[in-house]
Parts: structure tokens; sequence; C-alpha cells
């Protein structure tokens, strides 16, 4: 079947398909349980390049300790022709798809994704294919797709999950922070200036994901605690219900598990009543190819960003 072979998709109780790309940032088993199709990008580790398979080939700690070693990373976008194949297969199955991207403000994959439709949608005239623009990243990423899944088991139709999907994205937080600006000076997020001084005086920069779907910084807070208080209190702030927020809650992170365990601490204090607890997922190769390590990031549904 299309997509990663270490997710083994079983969606036969269902009228139609969702897949989605390995920068949801989702485990294997997660995306079997819910029955979502999963193409992989691509990076490159000191020239040599490697599936982002959710760390089936190489695991994200040696990921991650080769790129603190001095490994150079790189990515590329999925090209039309690959997504050609991934749709082609997906449609032979005899159902429709909808397939959620990763954001156009990160990447040229959702505009490869559009075109390779166009194309396969001429070999399958009568048949619906759908892409969506997530303008999501890494967990949240996945907490968009997770929805999808858990309306569709529901008995959504593709038409009314195709509307949810774009009336609703804006609705998704993403709040990140990094004990390590090394990576993003590399990718120029972060200056080099801005880099040295951030260190010397252990500046802990505070991300979002706008509104057209970019990584942009939106506080410069001085240490880590306070860069985790801050980041809770942006839940606070703008989860759906506030304190009564009962959706689901994920957390991703570049080989820094603690900080993402302190923030699901405050996290689960401040919102007893998450759908499942807080969930913490890895970042994965290539997201984390840009960030390093030492970045953690929560996701929520709430008032529109």
């Amino acid at each position: 079947m299309a997509g990663l072979p270490n997710v083994t998709v079983d969606d036969s109780r269902f009228d139609y398909i969702i897949s989605c790309c390995s920068t949801c940032d989702l485990s294997a088993p997660h995306l079997s349980e819910i029955g979502v199709h999963c193409l992989p990008f691509h990076y490159t580790l000191d020239g040599v390049e490697h599936p982002d398979d959710l760390g089936a080939t190489m695991s994200y700690d040696d990921f991650y300790a080769a790129m603190a070693n001095g490994a150079s990373t790189s990515t590329s976008q999925v090209s039309v022709g690959v997504y050609v194949d991934f749709f082609t297969e997906l449609l032979s199955t005899g159902k429709d798809v909808l397939h959620l991207a990763f954001s156009s403000g990160l990447s040229g994959s959702y505009n490869s994704a559009v075109q390779a439709a166009g194309v396969v949608l001429e070999k399958f005239p009568d048949r619906k294919l759908y892409v969506v623009d997530s303008l999501a990243a890494s967990s949240g990423y996945g907490l968009f797709v997770d929805k999808l899944a858990e309306l569709r088991a529901s008995g959504m139709n593709i038409d009314a999950l195709r509307d949810w999907a774009e009336s609703n994205k804006l609705r998704l937080h993403h709040w990140f922070f990094s004990t390590d600006l090394t990576f993003y000076v590399r990718g120029g997020r972060v200056s080099k200036i801005e880099g040295v001084i951030g260190g010397m005086l252990s500046i802990c920069p505070l991300l979002h994901v706008s509104r057209d779907g970019k990584l942009v910084p939106v506080y410069k807070l001085r240490g880590k605690k306070r860069a985790i208080d801050k980041c809770v209190q942006m839940m606070i702030e703008h989860a759906d219900g506030g304190s009564a927020y009962s959706d689901k809650c994920y957390i991703s992170n570049a080989a820094c598990i603690g900080d993402a365990e302190a923030v699901k601490s405050m996290v689960e204090g401040s919102f007893p009543h998450i759908n499942g607890g807080v969930l913490i997922n890895s970042i994965g190769t290539t997201i984390g190819s840009h960030t390093g390590p030492g970045t953690t990031a929560l996701f929520f549904w709430g008032d529109e960003r």
C-alpha cells in the first residue's frame, strides 16, 4: 500500500481515504490505529539521503546526536511525480481521497500535491481527490490529522470533512521554544549576532505558526523556566473553553524529553479535562533538520490565530 512501509493501514471500514505526510510527527502505531496513509519526506545527513520514516531506519536519538556532533542536514520538498504515484495508488483502491498537506508556509510540497492531484484526476475523472493546506507543522499537523480521522470515524463524509478542515484550520495553535539557537542561526531564522547574545543571556525564543502557516518568533524569554511558563500561558489564554478544555493536546520535542515532560505536567495541572491526557511525540527528522535538538512544541485547539 502507498506510503510508509512501517505504517500498516486498515481503512476497510471507511468509505474514503485520509492521507498526510511524515511531517505530522505522529508515531507509526498512531497512524496505523487511526487508519491514515502517510507519505515520507526525505532529508540528507552529511550528504546521504534518508527517508523521514518516523524513526524506523534512524532513531531520533541517533539523528539528534549526529546533529549535536556537527553533522550537516538539509531537506527538499516532495516532487510532483512522487505525489502522482502516491495518489494514483490510493485512488486505485476504488476510494476517494482527502490529503492533508504540510503547511504551504514552510514547504512547497503543498503546491506539488495540488499539481499532482490535477494530473491524477485526469486518469480518475469520476473520483474525488481533495488536497487541503493544513497551515500546520509537526504534531500540530498531527493533531489536525487525528481530528480528521476522528470525524471520519464519527460518520462525516469526505465533502463535509474537507469543508470542516478548511473552516477550522486556523483554530490550531502551535507554540515552540528552543534552548539551543545553533540551528535557527544556521537556517537564517535567527541572526548570528542574536544567536551569540541569546546564548550568553540564555534567551529562549517562543515562536508560533502564523495565519499563513509560517514559523514566526513572538517573544524572547530569558531562561527555560520562563519559556515553559509562557508556553503554557498561551494555552491558558487561547484554548477552547479555557481551563475546561476537553479536546486533545500534543507536545513534540527534539531530544529534550525533560522539557516536554515539564510542559506536560503544567498543562495537565491547568487543564484537568484534556481528552486522554497530553501525548508527547518526537519532532521528526524533516522538521528536526531545521530546529536541531532542544526544541519543544505545544499544540491545542483554540481561538483563531
